[in-house]
């Protein structure tokens, strides 16, 4: 064994028993069909990591507006819906629990991405300045439209009838994607979120919008099946939260909301500022999964035995190593990466890593 003791100790998250502290963290595929339902090897892609414990899937969207990225998945039709269950069934027959991720990119799309071609919506009409992959070939996000009140509510309610959908699909849960440059995160951050009524403007309004997706959810499927991601002071997608006094301030009070509402956990997408991630401890009453850049085999149980993380989602190891969990208990050597195909195309890259019987 070459980690921590400390992974392999039983955790109950939420509604559901998990057996380590591992975890997958969501990893965008790009290689579900055109109308967003999961495609035929998303079931093997998933199934094959199930001893993972908790699967926490790629994002998915909540919405046609919801999409960013071609090929991602979506979670608001009967169709997908089916899709899902499949997934969902294999992940269960291999001992796995599954949360689907929801995310709505907000600005960071582009209409040719998108099933009905409308620009992309935004707390504020600010567009990220980003090149985004196209079937045209790279383009720049372009300006988005600036949700109105309605459409805010709308939104919200999108929010809550994805997660139903999820469960009707079997899932165990979801994880709302409040992080990483996308539509909750662009309404904490300053630079993104321009507006002047109750959703903008001060700390506790720029957290509204991202505490009333989250009320809904938990209303709609229960807290202890809804998990949330934040990533401070991140600066994908155009993302500027300001000094580090400006994002402690932010997100405390974020944080502190969001466990009013006693939730299955919070996933924290961490870069470094250690003093902010105790306060979250200090704060949160449930799971915080930690996921920190640049971590070797031997850092990966780091924050678990520092007292700052219950589990640790893995990404990149998990997607190229589909029996990581057997490699760290006995110490195997881990298949390499492969960058070029994490996104889009067939099998290689995506289930054709080998495990170790196979090696």
């Amino acid at each position: 064994m070459t980690t921590s003791s400390s992974l392999w100790q039983p955790f109950t998250l939420g509604n559901v028993e998990l057996p380590h502290r591992l975890a997958l963290a969501p990893l965008t595929r790009s290689r579900a069909n055109p109308d967003g339902t999961p495609g035929e090897l998303a079931a093997e892609y998933y199934g094959q990591r199930a001893s993972l414990g908790l699967i926490i899937t790629e994002g998915t969207q909540p919405s046609e507006d919801g999409q960013g990225y071609l090929n991602t998945p979506g979670i608001y039709t009967p169709e997908h819906i089916e899709g899902w269950r499949k997934i969902a069934d294999t992940v269960h027959a291999g001992g796995g629990a599954l949360f689907i991720q929801l995310m709505h990119v907000g600005r960071m799309s582009h209409p040719d991405n998108t099933p009905h071609h409308r620009r992309p919506v935004s707390p504020s009409a600010i567009s990220a300045e980003q090149d985004m992959f196209t079937p045209m070939g790279p383009q720049k996000t372009p300006v988005p439209r600036e949700l109105s009140a309605h459409d805010i509510q709308a939104t919200i309610a999108g929010f809550r009838h994805a997660a139903a959908s999820a469960i009707a699909a079997g899932a165990d849960g979801v994880e709302i994607h409040s992080a990483n440059g996308y539509l909750l995160h662009q309404f904490l951050s300053p630079n993104s979120n321009h507006r002047t009524d109750e959703f903008g403007g001060s700390v506790e309004s720029r957290s509204r919008f991202v505490v009333a997706v989250a009320r809904a959810v938990a209303e709609e499927i229960g807290a202890d099946r809804t998990g949330i991601r934040i990533s401070p002071a991140f600066p994908l997608g155009g993302i500027n939260e300001g000094d580090p006094v400006d994002v402690r301030t932010q997100y405390r009070h974020l944080v502190g909301e969001l466990a009013t509402l006693k939730l299955a956990y919070l996933h924290v997408h961490h870069l470094g500022d250690d003093e902010l991630l105790r306060s979250f401890r200090d704060t949160w009453p449930a799971a915080l999964l930690v996921v920190r850049y640049g971590r070797d085999r031997e850092q990966i149980a780091d924050d678990i035995d520092a007292g700052l993380a219950d589990i640790a989602p893995l990404g990149r190891f998990a997607l190229a190593n589909p029996d990581i969990v057997q490699r760290l208990r006995t110490g195997a050597p881990l298949n390499e990466l492969d960058p070029g195909t994490l996104y889009g195309g067939g099998a290689a890259g995506y289930t054709d890593y080998p495990a170790l019987a196979h090696a």
